[in-house]
C-alpha cells in the first residue's frame, strides 16, 4: 500500500490495494490508518454491490437506513443527482445520530462522477472540541442532546411521531482512540436534554460554527471507482452540490457502532 495524506486535519489516500483482497493482516493495518487519519480513500476500485457489502461487513454489522435502500440490496443506498432543490444532504452532519447505535463507519463508492464539482467535505470534531476554552469544555462535558429523524420522516412522508430518536452526549468519547469529539449536528440535533429549544439555540449555533471552521476540514474530489470510508464518530461531512445537473451516482453503506458515551467527569 502507498499512503498519501490529504490534509493536516484529516484524510489519506490508500493506493495500490484492491479491497476485494483484504485479509486479516492488512485489514488490521487499514484500521490503524483509519484511526490515525479518520478518513481513507481507495481509488480505482471495481466493485459489485455484493463486493461492497462484503468489504463493509469486515468492520461489523451493517446498519440499514430507515427511509432508503435499494430493493435488491437494502443495505445499500444509491445516491443520484436529483437536482440541487431536491438534494437533502446540503448540510453538515454525522450520519444517523438519531439512532441508538449510530454508524461508526460510513462508506461511499462512486459509480459515476461529474466532470467538475460534487466533492464531499469533512470536518474533524476532535479538533473542534480541543480548541474550545476550558470553561466551555467543562459545561459541555455535563450535557446530552436529543437527536431526531423527524425532518427525514417528513421528507419521506412518514410519521414524524414514529421517527427514530436518541439522546447522546454532546462530547463523545471515541471507543477505540480515547479521543473526545463534539457530537452535535444541525441536521438532527434538536436541543439539549432538559433545556428548551429556545435555551439551546444560542449555544448550539456557537457549536455548529465551531464544528466546521475551515482549519478542521478536508475535501474529497470524486472519481469513478473511488471508495471512501470515514469515521462517523468524530467527523462531520457535507455533500457539496456544485455540479449542476451532471450525474453523480454513489452507493452508501454504514457499519454499526457502539452506543455513544461521554468521558467520566469527576
Amino acid at each position: 500500500m502507498h499512503i498519501e495524506r490529504i490534509s493536516a486535519p484529516l484524510g489519506a489516500v490508500v493506493r495500490d490495494i484492491d479491497v476485494r483482497n483484504i485479509d486479516q493482516a492488512n485489514g488490521s493495518e487499514i484500521n490503524d490508518l483509519f484511526l490515525k487519519h479518520h478518513m481513507l480513500a481507495f481509488p480505482g476500485q471495481s466493485l459489485t454491490e455484493g463486493e461492497l457489502i462484503t468489504f463493509a461487513a469486515l468492520w461489523g454489522p451493517l446498519v440499514r437506513h430507515p427511509y432508503a435502500g435499494m430493493k435488491t440490496y437494502p443495505d445499500i443506498i444509491e445516491l443520484t443527482n436529483r437536482g440541487k432543490k431536491k438534494d437533502v444532504n446540503q448540510h453538515w452532519h454525522s450520519d444517523m445520530t438519531y439512532h441508538h447505535r449510530p454508524p461508526k463507519f460510513t462508506m461511499l463508492y462512486a459509480k459515476q462522477t461529474p466532470e467538475i464539482g460534487g466533492d464531499t467535505a469533512f470536518s474533524n470534531q476532535v479538533l473542534a472540541y480541543q480548541n474550545l476554552t476550558a470553561g466551555l469544555k467543562q459545561v459541555l462535558l455535563g450535557l446530552t442532546a436529543e437527536h431526531s429523524a423527524a425532518g427525514l420522516a417528513a421528507l419521506n412522508k412518514s410519521s414524524e411521531i414514529e421517527a427514530p430518536r436518541a439522546t447522546h452526549p454532546v462530547v463523545r468519547l471515541h471507543d477505540e482512540t480515547g479521543e473526545l469529539a463534539l457530537y452535535v449536528c444541525r441536521a438532527f440535533t434538536e436541543k439539549f436534554s432538559n433545556w428548551s429549544r429556545h435555551e439551546s439555540k444560542a449555544l448550539l449555533e456557537l457549536l455548529y460554527e465551531q464544528s466546521v471552521r475551515p482549519e478542521y476540514q478536508a475535501r474529497h474530489h470524486w472519481r469513478s471507482g473511488d471508495l471512501v470510508m470515514w469515521d462517523n464518530r468524530c467527523l462531520l461531512h457535507y455533500a457539496v452540490h456544485d455540479h449542476g445537473d451532471e450525474q453523480r451516482v454513489i452507493q452508501r453503506v454504514q457499519v454499526e457502532g457502539p452506543v455513544p458515551v461521554a468521558t467520566n467527569v469527576d
